[in-house]
């Protein structure tokens, strides 16, 4: 099978070992990874791998029912909502700030502790970073692991080496220049990232809860060691557009986390 990483941007028709998003008539999304005589099951027929290897990106294919399907390949965002997952992802519309107030570009060294799914590892090694993962439970290293090679292909995974270890304990590396926490109580690395960090690196945390905000900006305060310390959250609202009817939708994306960032003094 190809390890040819999706993200890469390929051209041309679609190859075996790839991955596909196929969308039905009713903008229901089904990821598959295309394969030698491979078939995709769903209640509208089957669709054998056949009928897309070989088509161009964005080619209708059609099941054995006739049922069709419109045939592209994911971007990061789409591939991180269908992938499997143990863990709950951080979604794209905070991956995005997230590379931001990180400064994430190639060749930043990143401790990231809960590494989860691999959502974040993912958006940050595509943005060039050099990352350390921490994480407690095997399945959720071994399910990041799988999904960063999966999109990104095997050659990545010499900038990407998560260990089973508690962040909470302490940080080995030396000289980081991103602490990027996704953990129920962050503060207690605060003491850990003054001893890692370099001057001026910096330290983000994604928190669902206010009060885990509160406490670890409380933490960096007493710390004395952080300058520019900020919460922020990010809203999605989507607009309906149809000729002349334009309202925002009744639904959004509120809520999700809390992005709590500071720099590291001299």
């Amino acid at each position: 099978m190809s390890e040819e990483p999706v993200s890469a941007g390929p051209r041309g028709p679609f190859r075996v070992g790839e991955q596909v998003l196929l969308i039905d008539r009713k903008r229901r999304r089904h990821l598959i990874r295309l394969a030698e005589g491979g078939e995709f099951h769903t209640h509208a027929g089957v669709l054998d791998h056949a009928r897309i290897i070989g088509q161009d990106e964005g080619s209708t294919v059609r099941t054995n029912r006739n049922a069709a399907m419109i045939a592209i390949r994911p971007t990061l965002g789409e591939y991180i909502l269908e992938m499997p997952r143990g863990a709950q992802v951080i979604y794209p519309k905070d991956l995005g700030p997230i590379l931001v107030l990180a400064d994430i570009a190639p060749g930043v060294r990143v401790l990231e502790s809960g590494v989860g799914s691999g959502a974040l590892s993912m958006a940050m090694l595509r943005a060039g970073a050099d990352i350390v993962g921490y994480e407690l439970r095997e399945d959720f290293a071994n399910r990041a692991r799988g999904n960063v090679r999966s999109f990104l292909g095997a050659d990545v995974l010499d900038r990407y080496r998560v260990e089973l270890r508690d962040c909470y304990e302490g940080i080995d590396e030396q000289q980081l220049d991103r602490v990027v926490l996704d953990l129920p109580e962050p503060w207690r690395v605060v003491p850990h990232a003054v001893a890692t960090l370099r001057a001026g690196g910096i330290l983000v945390a994604y928190t669902p809860s206010i009060m885990q905000a509160a406490q670890l900006r409380d933490a960096l305060a007493r710390s004395g060691a952080w300058l520019a310390a900020r919460t922020l959250e990010v809203l999605h609202r989507t607009w309906h557009i149809e000729g002349q009817a334009v309202r925002p939708d009744h639904r959004m994306v509120a809520h999700t986390g809390f992005l709590t960032t500071a720099r590291l003094g001299a």
